[in-house]
C-alpha cells in the first residue's frame, strides 16, 4: 500500500471539505456541526470529511455533518460552551485541553509519560481510557469511543535550540490554556505563556513568547516555521482529540442513526492515528526545508528534572491514586 504524503493527504482533504457528498434527500434530517480549532488540511479533518460521506451515504442522506475547522464557530472554550448549550453537536478537543471542565482528561498528556505509540493506544483503549470516558459521561457528554492522533509534541524556538533542561531557565514559552502545561514548564524553570491557539503565530510574531510546543505536523500545516528557527526533539507529551457530542442532542438520533455516526467516526480515528504516526515521522526533512533545525536531546534527562521537582507526586495527588495506577500499568513507574 502506498504510503500517504502530505500533499496527497491535503489535496484529499481540501476536495474533501469544499465538495461534500450531496445526499438524495433534499434536506437531511439532522445536521450535525463539527468544530474544532486545527486547520482544514489536518488530518483530523480531512479524516472527518470521510466520516461525513459515509454517515450521509448510510443515512440515505438523512444525516449531514457539516465540519467547521480552525477556530471558524470561536475558541476552543467558545465551542466547548456551545457545545453543551446545544449549539454546537460535535467537537473535537484534546483531554489536556479539556480539563478545564473534565479534570482527569489531561491524564493522558503527563509528561515523558508514553515511550511510544503502542503504549499511548494500550492506554487510551484500555481500562484508563474508559475511566476518562466515564469522566466526560458524568459531565453530561458523549465520548466516542477512539481518540484521534496529532502526535508527540516538540519544543521549538525562535531565540536558541533547547538542548538541555537548564536551557528552558526563564524561557518565554507559548501553552495551551492549560494547568497541566503550565506545571510542567515551570518546573523546568521556564516562563509558560498561555496562549489560544489561533492567537499563536501572532504572538510569536510580536515576541510575546520565544517559543512554542506541538507535533511536527501543526507546525506544518499553521506554518510556524516562519516564525521559529529551532526544533528540539523532546517528544515531551502526547496528545489527540477525543470527539464529543451533546448529550440531548445524541439522546434525540434514533438509535440506528446514532450507531452508523458512532462507528465510522471510531472506524477512522484507528485509520487517522497510522496516517498521523507515518507524517509526524516523516515531515522532518520537509520543515527543514522550509528553515527549521533540529536538534535531538537526552529526554531521560528532562524527565529526570520533572522528578526532582516532584512534577510527577503533585500530579498523582491530583488524579487520585485509582486513575495513577491505571496509567502507570501501561507506562510503567513515573517518578
Amino acid at each position: 500500500m502506498t504510503k500517504p504524503t502530505r500533499r496527497t493527504v491535503v489535496l484529499t482533504g481540501v476536495a474533501g471539505l469544499a465538495a461534500p457528498w450531496v445526499a438524495r434527500a433534499a434536506e437531511p434530517d439532522f445536521r450535525l456541526k463539527f468544530g474544532n480549532i486545527v486547520s482544514g488540511d489536518h488530518p483530523l479533518n480531512t479524516s472527518m470529511a470521510k466520516v461525513r460521506d459515509r454517515v450521509a451515504r448510510e443515512t440515505d442522506g438523512k444525516v449531514m455533518i457539516e465540519l467547521f475547522p480552525k477556530n471558524q464557530l470561536g475558541s476552543d472554550a467558545d465551542m466547548l460552551s456551545q457545545l453543551r448549550s446545544g449549539a454546537l453537536e460535535l467537537f473535537a478537543q484534546t483531554g489536556v485541553l479539556m480539563s478545564t471542565l473534565v479534570p482527569l482528561a489531561s491524564i493522558t498528556g503527563i509528561g515523558f509519560a508514553f515511550s511510544s505509540y503502542e503504549k499511548v493506544w494500550s492506554a487510551l483503549d484500555g481500562p484508563l481510557g474508559k475511566q476518562v470516558r466515564g469522566a466526560f459521561e458524568k459531565a453530561n457528554l458523549v465520548c466516542m469511543e477512539n481518540s484521534y492522533n496529532h502526535g508527540f509534541r516538540q519544543t521549538t524556538s525562535s531565540t536558541k535550540p533547547i538542548r538541555v533542561p537548564d536551557d528552558f531557565n526563564g524561557f518565554k514559552i507559548r501553552v495551551p490554556p492549560s494547568p497541566l502545561w503550565t506545571s510542567m514548564f515551570k518546573a523546568f524553570g521556564a516562563s509558560p505563556v498561555s496562549i489560544p491557539w489561533a492567537e499563536t503565530y501572532s504572538a510569536m510574531q510580536t515576541k510575546i513568547a520565544d517559543g512554542l510546543e506541538q507535533p511536527l505536523i501543526g507546525l506544518l500545516v499553521d506554518k510556524m516555521y516562519e516564525v521559529q528557527k529551532y526544533c528540539s526533539e523532546t517528544n515531551h507529551m502526547w496528545d489527540g482529540f477525543w470527539v464529543l457530542a451533546n448529550r440531548r442532542f445524541w439522546d434525540r438520533l434514533p438509535p440506528n442513526l446514532r450507531e452508523i455516526i458512532e462507528r465510522n467516526i471510531n472506524q477512522e480515528a484507528i485509520a487517522q492515528r497510522k496516517e498521523v504516526e507515518y507524517m509526524n515521522a516523516n515531515l522532518q526533512a520537509e520543515l527543514k526545508s522550509k528553515g527549521l533545525d533540529f536538534f535531538k536531546v537526552n529526554n531521560e534527562d528532562f524527565r529526570q528534572r520533572l522528578i526532582g521537582a516532584g512534577f510527577y507526586q503533585e500530579w498523582q495527588k491530583r488524579y487520585g491514586d485509582e486513575a495513577w495506577a491505571l496509567l502507570e500499568a501501561t507506562t510503567g513507574k513515573l517518578g
